[in-house]
């Protein structure tokens, strides 16, 4: 029996190549060939709600407000909902207010029977906004341009219902900062590829847009209410369809935000997201976990023939086949998406990033958070 152990592991090795050949050359292929629309967005230009959940946000709000509330936008409002803070952002945003007019305020206060969270504030700023088209960020986002609003606005021509935006993290020394943005790199290939197939599982919260009407005829979060996390990715997974989803990716639209820098830090934020997979929709669990177990396994399956010494040659070949065609995927997806300075982690990064994600996904699995921050 033992003597089939390796064959096994070189059967399992193969066709773990070959899941994970059809997910680069079938999904992940279409954004990497996506080319730029060319967007007249003076001419569309709906007015637009933008808003922003805050808790205990002084510092941020102070430093990164202020170029929303400056956009080059003819007719749009930032509605800043103040959820339970207990530091100075009543303020600082009643001061920026005195010269903002566009900007609205909204305050949650704590209740003694339950304890808000994000998805309860963002709900009170939607009702709270003026117009139809919402566009959804965070008080630690900056835009990369004046035109992030008119960029994002742009899109609603149409059916269409949400815009999907992308927001990376700003670039700086150390192991975790680099990790964050190759993790947010793969995250968006996958999720904005597929959405341009037509099946559009999740939306990052620091940069999506949908419409009021949306979020109100389909009954808003009430549908995962009992979850902390997941009022983008879990609103966008229910109500996305091939026709009123679209994705906007010029660098003007991206909304940049600063990595954690500490493990633990990194470790609380990731705990937030635990669990909210397991309900999505089950064609995209499927999906989303057979592209995870399988380049796990991958590397797995790869490492145990090195050790039995099952063909050397072809091990290194099927390798290589795999990680020049990630190398090129991931090149051309990359140029769209600032991020080319991670390609030369690869190798490094994308065992890491198999391992990080089944293990995230077990803990997921078993340990649930109470709180968005």
């Amino acid at each position: 029996m033992e003597q089939y152990i390796p064959e096994a592991l070189l059967v399992l090795f193969l066709l773990c190549f070959v899941v994970q050949m059809c997910f680069l050359l079938i999904q992940q292929r279409r954004f990497a060939a996506y080319q730029l629309p060319d967007k007249q967005t003076e001419e569309t230009a709906i007015p637009v709600s933008v808003i922003i959940s805050a808790r205990n946000e002084a510092e941020n709000l102070s430093r990164f407000l202020p170029a929303i509330l400056a956009q080059d936008y003819p007719r749009y409002e930032v509605v800043v909902v103040n959820d339970c803070s207990t530091d100075e952002s009543d303020l600082i945003l009643l001061n920026l207010s005195e010269n903002h007019p566009h900007l609205k305020l909204v305050t949650v206060t704590e209740h003694r029977r339950f304890k808000t969270g994000k998805k309860f504030a963002l709900t009170m700023g939607i009702k709270a906004a003026t117009y139809e088209h919402l566009l959804f960020t965070d008080a630690d986002c900056e835009p990369a341009s004046p035109k992030w609003v008119a960029r994002m606005a742009a899109n609603f021509t149409g059916n269409t219902e949400i815009v999907l935006g992308y927001s990376p993290y700003t670039r700086e020394r150390g192991f975790i900062n680099a990790f964050t943005r190759f993790e947010t790199l793969k995250t968006a290939i996958n999720y904005l590829s597929a959405t341009l197939a037509g099946n559009a599982y999740m939306g990052i919260g620091r940069n999506l847009a949908y419409t009021k009407s949306l979020f109100f005829r389909n009954k808003g979060f009430a549908s995962h209410l009992h979850v902390m996390a997941g009022d983008d990715d879990l609103f966008v997974n229910k109500n996305a369809t091939p026709e009123n989803t679209v994705i906007e990716v010029h660098p003007d639209s991206f909304m940049f935000t600063e990595a954690k820098r500490s493990i633990a830090a990194y470790y609380r934020q990731k705990k937030r997201h635990m669990g909210v997979g397991a309900l999505y929709k089950g064609k995209h669990r499927f999906a989303l976990s057979l592209e995870a177990v399988s380049g796990f396994l991958f590397y797995v399956a790869l490492g145990f023939c090195v050790y039995f010494r099952q063909q050397p040659i072809m091990l290194a070949g099927v390798y290589l086949v795999r990680m020049i065609t990630q190398l090129i995927v991931y090149y051309l997806s990359a140029k769209k998406l600032t991020g080319k300075d991670l390609l030369w982690f690869i190798p490094f990064f994308d065992l890491f990033y198999y391992l990080y994600l089944n293990i995230f996904g077990l803990i997921g699995t078993f340990i649930k958070t109470t709180q968005w921050k």
